[in-house]
């Protein structure tokens, strides 16, 4: 009677886990595409408020810090973006520590890295090939890993062609990442990754000269997500606007 107690007690806090994990990824991807990042900075915080995380649970949340990061080093917001890479270096180091998920961990280091140069250009000397090297590392250790490839096709792409950085080689990792992700169906659902992904590679053949593959590509991503409202609001009108 106590075991079965106890299965039921499992079963239980396996399924709410579940659960947890389903709306956090939800509310991330409303987020991502209605560009509401005070909910994105919300979802992460009360994911990093949770004393026991699993390192399933800490590999998800370091994913919303990498994305929140970017968002901020875009728009300027260093201080806020300091102090998120500080966190998510926290749960790099734990997960580094404890072997898991060492492909995904590379990957993350490989951003994190180019998030530093980022925030500091003078620092690229020194640590942009440990981000490359990183980025080649966790493609290596596991090679249908789309993590690895989207952070080696994002050196290449932001790094100027002065130092070796190629748009067309960004190009080509990306368009490996898209077909790793398309495999799996829960890598494609809901997920703000992919339509991050799509739409770096619709910049890509934008940078190219390609307009009819951006176009292509732009149209796929509002197929998929009508709503998402940089793409729907900006960079397609923009590409319309500049290829008339």
């Amino acid at each position: 009677m106590e075991r079965k107690k106890y299965l039921r007690l499992i079963i239980f806090i396996i399924f709410c886990n579940i659960n947890i994990y389903a709306s956090n990824k939800t509310e991330i991807y409303k987020a991502y595409i209605s560009n509401d990042m005070n909910l994105w900075k919300k979802t992460i915080d009360q994911m990093n408020q949770q004393k026991i995380k699993s390192n399933e649970f800490r590999l998800e949340l370091l994913n919303y810090q990498y994305g929140f990061i970017a968002w901020c080093i875009g728009n300027k917001k260093k201080e806020t973006a300091e102090a998120y890479i500080e966190l998510g270096d926290a749960n790099l180091q734990v997960l580094e520590k404890s072997n898991a998920y060492a492909s995904y961990v590379n990957a993350y280091k490989a951003a994190f890295y180019g998030y530093k140069i980022g925030l500091n250009t003078l620092k690229a000397p020194f640590i942009g090939p440990k981000s490359i090297d990183c980025a080649k590392l966790a493609m290596t250790q596991d090679n249908n890993n789309p993590y690895g490839y989207i952070q080696y096709a994002n050196a290449q792409f932001y790094m100027p062609a002065v130092f070796g950085g190629s748009k067309k080689l960004a190009l080509e990792y990306y368009l490996k990442a898209r077909n790793l992700m398309e495999r799996n169906p829960k890598e494609t659902n809901e997920n703000w990754n992919y339509l991050s992904l799509l739409t770096m590679i619709a910049k890509s053949y934008t940078e190219l000269e390609d307009f009819k593959q951006a176009k292509t590509y732009y149209e796929k991503i509002l197929k998929i997500e009508p709503n998402f409202l940089w793409v729907k609001n900006k960079l397609y009108p923009e590409l319309l606007k500049n290829t008339k």
